[in-house]
């Protein structure tokens, strides 16, 4: 199988980082997180970088992160849920590898969701009041994005894998 890139999009909370170590195994790629690449240039997490340079600021962050890791060849890249806010990205993605949209339903992101600190577009307020303003905000690009679209229904991470190199395969 020859080398290629596969970019993970989706909502927070919806497995992509899991996901996307089990996948690049399965695939013999690498794997990169492109909010942990953020975080370690940065020296800070991203609940900071929201705090301190605001999410503009931010989302220029992932701009640069992800124009340079899309570059490389052979690498599952888990991307932060709001990748697809910005055309430039969503074009790179689209041109630089396969695009594999994980849908997850939408009680499991709230389950996961709900309570973690590491989410800053849910501090202080309702997980799920905001997660459904974020779908309604980001599904549509999700969707459009993709080349694949898999729904997780609470499958296993292993599982979901699978299924995505299986869809690769096809």
């Amino acid at each position: 199988m020859p080398k290629r890139n596969v970019f993970l999009i989706g909502m927070m909370a919806s497995g992509k980082s899991t996901v996307g170590r089990h996948l690049a195994r399965a695939l013999s790629l690498d794997f990169v997180d492109s909010d942990s690449v953020i975080e370690d240039r940065a020296g800070a997490d991203i609940p900071w970088i929201f705090d301190i340079e605001g999410e503009e600021k931010f989302r220029d962050r992932e701009e640069r992160v992800i124009d340079e890791l899309t570059q490389r060849n052979g690498v599952v890249i888990a991307t932060g849920g709001g990748v697809v806010l910005r055309e430039v990205n969503r074009r790179r993605l689209s041109e630089r590898g396969t695009v594999v949209y994980l849908n997850a339903p939408f009680e499991s992101l709230v389950a996961r969701a709900q309570g973690n600190t590491r989410r800053p577009l849910l501090a202080g307020e309702n997980a799920r009041d905001k997660l459904v303003e974020l779908m309604d905000q980001r599904g549509d690009l999700y969707a459009q994005t993709a080349d694949i679209e898999i729904h997780t229904d609470d499958r296993p991470p292993r599982g979901i894998a699978q299924r995505i190199v299986a869809e690769l395969e096809a």
